[in-house]
């Protein structure tokens, strides 16, 4: 058959498109068929067709449907056309679905609900914290396909190829966690995995602001290689790693990493270059042949803590569990304050062993320096219940022998055990998850003596209680209109240092007082009161939101998690910073005749002098304080709603307890048995309280 005559018997290309597009639409009825078949064996609440087909001919469909696709297939392929292949991945699919999911639960809203009717007052923090659990909810499976295949645990397993007791614990985890579907145990799950595909023993350093971490930091590695300073660090801890040459990698959350020169590092780390983390780093690694920096061994320096600390406290509190070994410093020139004792003690709660520092001991004399040593380890025993010993260190010429003792006798000794720590630290984080795990298993088995008497009622308002606590969060989402009102702070500390000029100006026999420094005081007595409210507000909800984790706790015979969990992420409240002003007051003549001209001469020399400066530091101050609440707000509806969930997964179990069968109850006690009997060594994981590294 000629060319010609072969074109003409076939179809034209409209008709083409027309079989392929009436093939598509069959295709999709006939998913539609499986969906019903399916319907059987859904657990949607709201199920769309009554189960009336049996087994056998759900099976005799399916079949069928198999046989009307393969034909399909065949007689696309006879009028020779292509089936197209699919340009839409299947996550990108789910994850634009979830999109909608969590529009539709927005929507539900009190202020979205208005429209039907008005809203009773004592159902709004209920409706907002029914919005916000199944956001939240949907948010997590969110998160999960954005992290790609990196989060398939079994494959990733599978790629360690170890053999050991570790491992075959893991691999029956990791069978237990997806076998009863307890997904609140992955993140902490792949964590452990994320430590050995690192394979490293992170050594990583805690301390408030201008503690001396950097500088400490700088001498262990004989490089300058880290920005020191009173500013604040922002983005995320910074790892320092051996390499064979300098070397800077940046990782971002919306592009592809960066490898630069280590000159670069400011750019990233400091709030002055990369204000509160603008440039969405995720990690920062820098490669040194520092003859102190061993293959295997990483130093972490991590953001700072305490009332000058910015953007970076809680990206420190989210590192400081993954870490093998804490060094907490302690400002000799300061004082052992409830920041330091917070570190001390989520390092132990996360099983993390940690080592005490009383940094810049220079400052100090040798009987005063023995005298702070006594009170830090004397306040830690009495406060925390660990028996700590403190090191005092320094890293000035003179006194730098301090730092090098520590090192000689409690850092290097544990590079060549790097591997044993760093497997210690890895058994210790297994060892909780299994009895989490347990626990879980326990009160699905329902056991005695593992699940807590509540009957349906009582479990419903545990329910009922978590849910109103989760809308607190959509209520103090309005205090972001208090940092506007700090952002006019100027002319009220303008006023008040001029009333406080004048009254030390007559008070001193009318000498020039320090203006610059009156002012500065005044402007940071005025913001800290307009903060105030902001920081009490937050600090309620922490307290009230940790009493009802607790009491959920309690309710549910669970563990009870560190009570200040949540309260610990308020520590960080930054301070309004002014630099340095200079303020040239020249008495005049009138000022000894009226009092209220005096003032509003002053005030005038003031707005004259300083006035824009005391204005953009206002605003800048109003912008950190709202960037602070966000952070805080988000990272403490992360930790309530992360120990929320899991309350609520138990309380679904609990609820559905008597539901199981012989069958799943047998599965149950076989999973148990896995988990109990394999060895009495890992069954201890926490360390003791001498936060002692290893013998």
């Amino acid at each position: 058959m000629t060319q010609s005559k072969a074109a003409a018997d076939a179809l034209n290309s409209s008709q083409k498109l027309h079989l392929l597009t009436s093939s598509q639409y069959a295709d999709k009825l006939l998913s539609e068929i499986e969906t019903v078949l399916s319907a059987a064996s859904s657990k949607s609440p709201f199920p769309r067709f009554k189960s009336d087909i049996a087994p056998a001919q759900a099976k005799v469909v399916q079949d069928y449907l198999a046989r009307i696709r393969a034909q399909m297939v065949r007689m696309l392929a006879s009028q020779g056309i292509q089936p197209p292949l699919a340009d839409i991945g299947s996550v990108h699919s789910i994850r634009v679905t979830l999109a909608f999911v969590r529009v539709a639960f927005e929507e539900c809203a009190p202020n979205k609900m208005r429209g039907y009717g008005e809203i009773p007052g004592s159902k709004v923090r209920e409706l907002n914290g029914i919005v916000g659990e199944m956001t939240a909810a949907v948010e997590k499976l969110n998160e999960y396909l954005a992290q790609g295949l990196g989060q398939d645990l079994h494959a990733r397993l599978e790629k360690l190829q170890r053999v050991g007791n570790e491992i075959d614990l893991l691999n029956r985890l990791e069978r237990v966690i997806d076998q009863h579907g307890l997904v609140e145990f992955r993140p902490a799950f792949s964590m452990i995995l994320d430590r050995l595909e690192n394979k490293a023993f992170e050594i990583a350093v805690f301390g408030r602001v201008s503690s001396g971490k950097s500088s400490l930091l700088n001498y262990v590695v004989e490089s300058e290689v880290l920005p020191v300073g009173v500013n604040p660090i922002t983005a995320v801890p910074t790892r320092l790693a051996y390499g064979p040459n300098p070397a800077l990698s940046v990782r971002f959350a919306h592009k592809s990493a960066e490898r630069l020169e280590v000159g670069h590092l400011p750019e990233f780390v400091t709030e002055q270059l990369n204000p509160a983390n603008s440039k969405h780093v995720t990690q920062i690694t820098v490669q040194l042949p520092s003859a102190r920096l061993r293959d295997g061994v990483v130093l972490v320096d991590t953001p700072g803590l305490g009332s000058l600390a910015t953007a970076g406290a809680v990206e420190t509190l989210a590192y400081l569990p993954r870490c093998d070994l804490g060094v907490v410093l302690i400002d000799a020139g300061s004082t052992l304050t409830q920041d330091d004792l917070g570190t001390i003690q989520a390092l132990y709660d996360a099983g993390v062993p940690a080592s005490v520092l009383l940094s810049k001991a220079d400052l100090l004399s040798s009987e005063d320096r023995n005298q702070a040593l006594k009170y830090i380890a004397d306040h830690v025993k009495t406060q925390l219940g660990l028996t700590l010993s403190v090191h005092p260190v320094s890293t000035k010429s003179g006194s730098s022998a301090l730092l090098d003792c520590w090192l000689k006798t409690d850092i290097i000794p544990l590079y060549d055990r790097h591997q044993q720590l760093a497997q210690e630290s890895i058994h210790r984080k297994i060892g909780s998850l299994r009895e989490s795990v347990e626990t879980t298993l326990k009160i699905r088995l329902n056991g005695p003596g593992d699940v807590p008497p509540a009957d349906g009622e009582g479990l419903a308002e545990i329910d009922r209680v978590l849910r109103n606590a989760a809308g607190r969060f959509e209520e103090i989402r309005g205090i972001y209109l208090v940092t506007d009102e700090i952002r006019r702070g100027s002319d009220e500390g303008i006023k008040m240092a001029a009333a406080r000029i004048l009254e030390a100006w007559q008070q001193n026999d009318h000498s020039i007082p320090n203006a610059a420094s009156i002012m500065v005081n005044a402007v940071t007595r005025v913001a800290a009161d307009r903060a105030r409210p902001v920081f009490e507000t937050l600090d309620t909800v922490a307290k009230d939101l940790s009493s009802v984790l607790e009491a959920a706790a309690h309710a549910l015979n669970l563990p009870v998690a560190n009570e200040d969990e949540l309260g610990l992420v308020l520590k960080e409240m930054p301070r309004i910073d002014l630099g340095t002003l200079e303020v040239d007051l020249r008495p005049n003549i009138l000022m000894n005749v009226w009092q209220g001209f005096a003032k509003r001469w002053i005030e005038s020399k003031l707005r004259e002098q300083v006035g824009p400066i005391i204005e953009e530091a206002f605003s800048s101050y109003g912008r950190m304080l709202e960037a602070w609440e966000r952070r805080v707000q988000a990272e403490m509806q992360r930790r309530f709603e992360a120990r929320a969930d899991a309350y609520r997964a138990h309380l679904d179990r609990l609820m559905a307890r008597g539901t199981a069968s012989t069958r799943e109850k047998e599965i149950i006690r076989r999973d148990l048995d896995s988990l109990t009997g394999s060895g009495s060594k890992s069954r201890s994981w926490a360390p003791d309280r001498t936060g002692v590294v290893g013998e």
